[in-house]
């Protein structure tokens, strides 16, 4: 396999908002209420919204910097690339990294908009949520078409215009929405109740995937407040495998069956026993528990209706084949910390080395164009759409990993 002739289209980035995002897409009313973009007394970038500060801290941001940078300490703008921000230069950082099309989680909303949960009146919040998504479909991702699979955030209070921003934004042509992996974390109700049905049912209708990122419950699970960062980056799957086990044993998927969900920044490793674990159990408790999956086995309902992705993951894609093919895609997390950027191609190939070429085109880009219904190749010619083929128009890019640390103005140094 030669990693020039990939084609690779990211399920899991993230966009630091730039300044000015809420200009012009705010009722009057509200205008003054949006969130502000600050430079804080030390130098530091930072949005507002009800009083509360949200700085940008530095693992949000580091690709391109060396990993003595890497922290969790607040930034500021000029200590970060361009591409983590401004729609342009993210682009060719797309191309240097030989990716074709990215989809892109929040940042200061926090993965599936909680800030406007927490803070703001229902109807003022409600403003801003629309004007996220409308800048987000129409500014970010419309700016280049093909490139983008536009990332809606809900209306986490309100089931019914939850539904109803779907179905607004499908008609725009987005088709993919971020939610949390545990409503109940949020002081929200569960999947067992029928709260969501409305929201569910309009995904499920508009063919829209309800996105979980690892993290949207707001909660990380950790084994006691001294224990390292290692402890929360090597428990970070278990997050996904707990909102995994909600929607098998929920009524989630035998009410929508056309539902799909997503989890993201998750891994594939971990699936193969979950799996069997699920089926082992439900063999061993339906007869008292009064669980009814109907004429399915847990672990086919996974299959069926929960897409998968990784960054590198050996051992998932080996053991790909008690996994579903048409749900594995595949993640650059570009510009976090776990980010393969800028040698993505080469680094994903190292997994997918000794896949069929049909399989490798699944788990790059088809299942993903599939599933959200992305067609890049409307707007970019297949045989230009390759890592090769973007590597080569973007360039002398600079891709160098250098300190920046320096660039921090004075006062926050």
């Amino acid at each position: 396999m030669d990693a020039g002739d990939l084609i690779l289209v990211s399920v899991d980035d993230h966009v630091i908002e730039p300044e000015g995002m809420f200009d012009d897409r705010v009722p009057a009313k509200f205008a003054d209420a949006a969130p502000r973009f600050i430079r804080r007394p030390d130098g530091t970038m930072a949005w507002v919204y009800e009083g509360v500060e949200i700085p940008n801290t530095a693992l949000n941001a580091v690709a391109g910097r060396p990993e003595s940078e890497y922290g969790r300490e607040p930034v500021c703008l000029e200590e970060i690339r361009p591409g983590c921000y401004d729609i342009h230069a993210r682009v060719k950082d797309m191309d240097a990294n030989g990716v074709l099309g990215s989809m892109c989680f929040p940042s200061f909303v926090r993965f599936c908009g909680q800030l406007f949960l927490d803070h703001g009146d229902r109807e003022q919040s409600a403003a801003m949520v629309r004007a996220y998504n409308d800048w987000h479909v129409d500014e970010w991702a419309g700016s280049y078409p093909g490139r983008f699979i536009p990332l809606a955030i809900p209306l986490l209070w309100d089931p019914q215009e939850s539904a109803a921003e779907v179905r607004r934004l499908a008609r725009k042509g987005c088709h993919a929405v971020t939610f949390t992996s545990n409503p109940h974390a949020l002081g929200l109700p569960s999947l067992y109740t029928d709260h969501w049905d409305p929201f569910l049912a309009a995904c499920a209708d508009e063919g829209t995937v309800l996105c979980l990122h690892l993290g949207s419950s707001s909660q990380v699970p950790i084994t006691s407040p001294d224990a390292p960062i290692e402890v929360i980056y090597s428990l970070s799957p278990i997050g996904l495998m707990e909102a995994a086990s909600d929607l098998v044993w929920s009524p989630v998927f035998r009410k929508f069956p056309d539902l799909r969900v997503a989890l993201s920044e998750g891994g594939i490793g971990w699936v193969p026993y979950f799996q069997e674990r699920i089926d082992y159990i439900y063999r061993t408790t339906r007869h008292w528990s009064g669980m009814d999956l109907g004429n399915k086995l847990p672990s086919e309902i996974f299959k069926e209706h929960v897409l998968l992705c990784f960054i590198e993951d050996d051992f998932g894609v080996a053991s790909r084949g008690v996994m579903n093919p048409d749900n594995i895609t595949w993640e650059c997390d570009y510009p976090h910390s776990d980010s393969s950027w800028p040698n993505s191609p080469e680094r994903v190939a190292v997994s997918l080395h000794e896949l069929a070429d049909a399989e490798v085109d699944k788990i790059t880009h088809l299942n993903a164009m599939r599933h959200f219904r992305f067609d890049p190749f409307a707007h970019i010619p297949r045989e230009h759409a390759t890592a090769g083929a973007l590597r080569a128009r973007v360039g002398d890019w600079d891709i160098d990993v250098r300190p920046t640390a320096h660039l921090r103005p004075a006062a926050a140094r």
